[in-house]
C-alpha cells in the first residue's frame, strides 16, 4: 500500500480499469524559485527555448507526438540533455484561437500525454477544445520522458505484497528491506536520472515548453499533484502565467510528514462519507446498523487478510496491503463506491479477483502483470522534493498513535508507507515553502470538501498562500472537481479558461 502521496485525478486512476519528495548534489536545481532564473541562465539556455518541435501524427486520430530537449541538470545547461515527450491536439473551432491549454494529472507518475490522449484531449468541454491546443508533456522520469526504471514486474508484485502493518520485529525488518530493495533497484537503474526529476526541474521544463508553442504566457489545469507543479511554476514564473487552474490543491508549505498525517485523515473522510451511504444499502457488505460498524467490519476484514489471504482465481492471493489499497483506489471516485460495495462483499465471501483488480488499477499493473513506471516516478519525485516524513522504524512507532486517531483503519499501514523515502541513495533538495507567485494573474485553487487524497484545507491554505489565488469549493465527495459532474464547478472554470473572469472569491458549488 505504497500510497504516500500519489496524487492523481479519479480519472487518471481508473484509466487502468476501465481501458507519492530526495537527493543530490550541489548541482540541482533545489528549491529556491528564483535560482537560475535570471536573464544570464536564460540567455545559457536560449538553445532550449529557440528550438523548434518536429510534430508528426501518433496513435490516435488528430494527436501530433514530439520529443522537447531539455537540460538534465539546469545548472550545467551546457551539459547532458533529456527528451520529453510532447503531445498536443490543435484546436477545433469556431472561435479565436486562445493559445495552448496544458494539462497535468498528477500522481508524480501519472502520464500527462496518456492523460490528454484518453481524455482531456477528447473530454473537456468542447468549447475549451474548440479555442485552446490541448498540449501535454510528460514530466522528466514519467512514461515517454526517460522513465525512471527500478524493479522488474515479479519484483514489483512482491514489493506490493509486502505486509505495511508489521506485527514484530521480523515484519518490520521484511518491510524496511523491501524498502531497501525498492530504493537500490531505482539507484541501480536510473542513478544518473534521480537527481534531476524535481518539480521545480519539470517546471522549468514546462516554462521552455510554454516559448517553445509560442506563447506569451503558459495557460495550465493542474489536477492532484498537478497543481503542486503548477503552483511551482507559477512561483519560479510569476510575469509568465496565464489562466491556471489548480484542482485538488496541494499545500506546498506542508513537511512530509504533516502531508502524509493530513492525507490519512482525508482518507478517512472519505471512508466515513462511503460508509454512510453503504448503510443506507439493503446490501451493503459491511452491515447496516452505523458506520462506524461498517468501519470496524472493514478493519476486521483486513486483519483477517493478514492472517490469511484470499484466493483470487490466480497465483497472486490478496493480501492485506494489497486489499487495502483496493478500497484506498476506490476511494478516490464516488462513482466507484458500488464497484467497491460489490468487491467488499465477494472478498468477505471469500474471492479477492475484485479488490485486487483495484488495487491493480491503482499500481497501473496490466493484465499480462507488466507495470508502468508510475510508482517508481512517484518515489523519485516525491524523495527528491522533500526530506523524507521517517527516517526509521522507531520514528514510526512513535508517530503510529496520531495516525491512527487520524484514521483507526487506514493509520498505521499509511504511516509505515511514510517510512520508503528514508533508505532513498540521493538525500532531499527542496523544502517546504508557502507558494506566492507574486505578481501572477489569477489563479484558480479548487478544493473537494471530503477528498481524501487532498483534504480540503490543502486548497484553502494553497488559495490564502498565492498573491493572486481564487478559492473555488465543490461541496461533494472523491477526488478533484472538474469534469466530475457539478455544472456549477465547471461553469466557473470554463468561464475562467475561456474569458479570463476568475470566479469570486469564496464561491462554492455542489
Amino acid at each position: 500500500m505504497d500510497t504516500r502521496r500519489l496524487l492523481r485525478t479519479s480519472a487518471a486512476v481508473f484509466a487502468a480499469a476501465g481501458l507519492l519528495l530526495s537527493g543530490c548534489s550541489s548541482s540541482s536545481s533545489g528549491s529556491d524559485p528564483s535560482r537560475g532564473a535570471g536573464p544570464a541562465n536564460r540567455e545559457a539556455l536560449a538553445r532550449y527555448y529557440d528550438q523548434k518541435l518536429d510534430w508528426h501524427a501518433c496513435g490516435t486520430s488528430g494527436f501530433q507526438c514530439a520529443t522537447m530537449k531539455a537540460p538534465l541538470d539546469y545548472a550545467k545547461p551546457d551539459g547532458a540533455q533529456i527528451g520529453l515527450a510532447v503531445s498536443r491536439k490543435k484546436a477545433t473551432g469556431p472561435g479565436k484561437r486562445l493559445g495552448s491549454l496544458l494539462v497535468n494529472p498528477g500522481g508524480p507518475g501519472g502520464s500527462a500525454v496518456d492523460y490528454l490522449r484518453s481524455y482531456a484531449g477528447i473530454g473537456y468541454p468542447a468549447q475549451v477544445r474548440a479555442r485552446y491546443d490541448m498540449v501535454a508533456m510528460d514530466p522528466r522520469g514519467v512514461a515517454r520522458s526517460r522513465p525512471v526504471d527500478c524493479l522488474t514486474n515479479r519484483q514489483m508484485d512482491a514489493y506490493t505484497e509486502v505486509d505495511q502493518t508489521p506485527d514484530d520485529p521480523r515484519e518490520v525488518t521484511a518491510l524496511t528491506d523491501a524498502y531497501k530493495t525498492f530504493a537500490h533497484g531505482c539507484e541501480t537503474r536510473a542513478a544518473k536520472l534521480l537527481p534531476h526529476v524535481s518539480t521545480v526541474e519539470a517546471a522549468r521544463d514546462m516554462d521552455i515548453f510554454r516559448q517553445v508553442l509560442g506563447d506569451k504566457k503558459l495557460s495550465y489545469v493542474g489536477a492532484s499533484y498537478g497543481t503542486f507543479l503548477g503552483a511551482t511554476y507559477a512561483d519560479l514564473y510569476p510575469k509568465n502565467t496565464g489562466r491556471i487552474v489548480l484542482d485538488g490543491a496541494m499545500n506546498p508549505a506542508l513537511s512530509s510528514r504533516d502531508i502524509n498525517l493530513q492525507q490519512t485523515a482525508g482518507f478517512e473522510t472519505a471512508f466515513e462519507s462511503f460508509a454512510r451511504d453503504c448503510v443506507k444499502q439493503a446490501q451493503c457488505p459491511l452491515g447496516t446498523s452505523s458506520p462506524r460498524a461498517a468501519e470496524n467490519r472493514l478493519k476486521a476484514f483486513f486483519e483477517q487478510l493478514d492472517r490469511r489471504p484470499l484466493p483470487t482465481g490466480q497465483s497472486r492471493r490478496l493480501t492485506e496491503s494489497l486489499g487495502t489499497t483496493g478500497v484506498i483506489a476506490a476511494m478516490y471516485d464516488k462513482g466507484s463506491w458500488p464497484q467497491l460495495r460489490q468487491a467488499l462483499r465477494s472478498g468477505l465471501t471469500g474471492d479477492g479477483a475484485m479488490l485486487l483488480a483495484l488495487s491493480d488499477s491503482y499500481y497501473e499493473r496490466s493484465q499480462n502483470g507488466d507495470y508502468s513506471n508510475l510508482m517508481y516516478a512517484n518515489a523519485a519525485v516525491n524523495c527528491l522534493d522533500l526530506p523524507p516524513a521517517f527516517t526509521s522504524p522507531q520514528q514510526v512507532e512513535a508517530a503510529l498513535p496520531a495516525f491512527e486517531k487520524a484514521s483507526p483503519v487506514f493509520g498505521e499501514g499509511l504511516a509505515w508507507a511514510s517510512l520508503n523515502c528514508a533508505y532513498w541513495p540521493t538525500r532531499a533538495t527542496g523544502s517546504a515553502h508557502p507558494a506566492k507567485a507574486e505578481g501572477a494573474a489569477p489563479i484558480v485553487v479548487v478544493g473537494t470538501t471530503r477528498d481524501p487524497a487532498t483534504p480540503y484545507r490543502w486548497a484553502q491554505a494553497l488559495a490564502s498562500q498565492l498573491d493572486s489565488g481564487r478559492l473555488l469549493t465543490y461541496d461533494g465527495d472523491g477526488h478533484t472537481a472538474y469534469g466530475r459532474g457539478s455544472a456549477c464547478i465547471d461553469t466557473a472554470i470554463n468561464t475562467y479558461l475561456l474569458d479570463g473572469t476568475p470566479p469570486k472569491t469564496g464561491k462554492k458549488c455542489t
